[in-house]
């Protein structure tokens, strides 16, 4: 058996359990599989929830309710050592889908298929789940349901796919020097962006990025931004609107990264710190300096990153600025 192969039957037979479960059994289901000292972090309103009941009650119960028959359909399974602190984990990453049946966090809904990007990570110690990142874009998912809360978008939004190759399931381990070159790539393109960050330039060069990515680039970004094709056009839709309307950006690190195989995966609590100066998003800059909860997960084909699937919890950053775009659009839409 693999070094993780446990891990991930554990995470695996969670995740078969909770989609079988009514919403009266959610609870039975997170008590089998997860710790008495369970920690779960996810996107805003959710945040950080301690403990069984705090979850199923928050975000699971809720969920299952809103999304009728929900299926989860993973495009990336793996598993690994965090190089933070030893610690294992499992990630998958693809989406819940289901019947939009019932209203989710006041956004209404429309009786049609909905798809619900997520990316969840899973610590399992001593064979139990101990602590779960799990990000879901909430603004990609109201922009699926009709009611777009922010300016039109720089890049483009739909159901995102897996890995062109469609290589990501790895229930039985890959090869570990693998996920070493894989790491080692995602560290150095981590680092090349941080040193811009230190040096207070608000630009990037192409030939920064043409180090670790493929000139073919695909970039996944959350709702409120888009996914863009190719190095040019990532740069013109994300990375130089985000570089040039953000300013004092500070990295704090990541409380999981690993690797295995060709994909890459990690999130910070928060991973970034930033003060708008107006532009990003189509925005005003209110000069108000607010945290990110970044999610990212990489593919690499080669000796380049050839996809990147990205996980912003932009309500929350806004939130920070004292703008609430879940109240405001109920607000609006739900009188």
């Amino acid at each position: 058996m693999g070094k993780y192969q446990k891990a991930k039957e554990i995470v695996e037979a969670y995740y078969q359990a909770l989609e079988a479960a009514g919403e009266d059994e959610v609870k039975d289901v997170l008590g089998q599989y997860m710790a008495p000292e369970y920690n779960w972090k996810g996107v805003y309103p959710f945040r950080e929830q301690n403990g069984i009941d705090a979850v199923a009650d928050n975000f699971w119960i809720p969920l299952k309710h809103a999304l009728g028959h929900m299926q989860r359909r993973k495009d990336i399974f793996i598993g690994g050592t965090n190089e933070i602190d030893g610690s294992q984990w499992v990630m998958s990453m693809g989406h819940f889908m289901g019947l939009f049946d019932h209203d989710f966090l006041e956004i209404r809904h429309t009786r049609k298929m909905i798809s619900l990007r997520y990316a969840e990570f899973s610590c399992v110690e001593e064979g139990r789940i101990t602590k779960t990142g799990l990000f879901v874009d909430l603004i990609g998912f109201m922009v699926l349901a009709g009611m777009n809360p922010l300016p039109p978008s720089t890049g483009n939004y739909f159901v995102y796919p897996g890995p062109r190759d469609h290589n990501g399931l790895l229930y039985e381990d890959a090869d570990e020097e693998e996920g070493k070159k894989t790491l080692q790539l995602v560290n150095k393109m981590v680092d090349d962006l941080d040193q811009l960050n230190v040096s207070g330039s608000m630009g990037c060069p192409p030939e920064i990025l043409e180090l670790s990515w493929s000139k073919d680039m695909i970039w996944y970004g959350p709702g409120g931004i888009g996914a863009s094709y190719t190095i040019p056009r990532y740069q013109e839709q994300h990375q130089l609107p985000f570089r040039n309307n953000l300013k004092d950006k500070t990295f704090n690190g990541h409380v999981v990264r690993f690797a295995e195989g060709n994909f890459a995966c990690f999130f910070g609590w928060p991973n970034l710190t930033n003060t708008p100066c107006g532009g990003f998003l189509g925005l005003p800059g209110g000069e108000v300096r607010a945290d990110m909860q970044v999610v990212d997960v990489y593919c690499r084909k080669g000796d380049k990153l050839s996809e990147n699937w990205v996980f912003i919890d932009l309500i929350y950053w806004l939130k920070q600025q004292g703008v609430d775009i879940l109240e405001r659009t109920a607000h609006i839409l739900n009188q």
